[in-house]
């Protein structure tokens, strides 16, 4: 896992729409990259909804949102569409960018261990270089807490 201080790793990878962007395209703005499991899901729809709430209030501290998950294009699509979420939902089928920011590790539920995703939040400077991580997050006030360090 990155630890504040740490480079962010670059990655290159398609969102929502089918664009393709790179962390470094984001330089000159705080980057708030949020790892989360799966699109439409209880606790990740209760997430993304809040940090859309809170879109205005991340502008003005000139910060973007970037939210990562194994799901499909396709699936962002409509999960962005059917929430109406402002920022960019970044696919990552092949776990690369999740292995790079150390968030894909093995989970465990009613004794069965599997890899997945474990929801977690960077907060990214302008140059490029983790200030803030959140790990395991707990999704009621994460939100709220991520904008105030912004």
């Amino acid at each position: 896992m990155l630890k504040p201080g740490d480079k962010a790793p670059d990655f290159k990878a398609e969102t929502d729409g089918g664009e393709t962007i790179r962390l470094k395209d984001y330089r000159g703005k705080k980057v708030v990259l949020y790892f989360y499991p799966k699109d439409n899901t209880p606790g990740c729809t209760t997430e993304a909804c809040e940090f859309r709430d809170n879109s205005k209030e991340l502008d003005a501290r000139n910060a973007v949102v970037l939210g990562v998950s194994p799901d499909s294009v396709k699936s962002h699509d409509k999960f962005k569409a059917k929430f109406e979420l402002p920022f960019p939902l970044v696919s990552d089928p092949e776990h690369e960018i999740a292995e790079a920011y150390g968030v894909w590790q093995e989970k465990s539920m009613y004794g069965r261990k599997y890899m997945g995703i474990v929801r977690s939040t960077f907060l990214i400077d302008e140059k490029g270089v983790v200030q803030e991580v959140w790990e395991k997050v707990r999704v009621k006030g994460h939100v709220a807490a991520v904008v105030e360090k912004t």
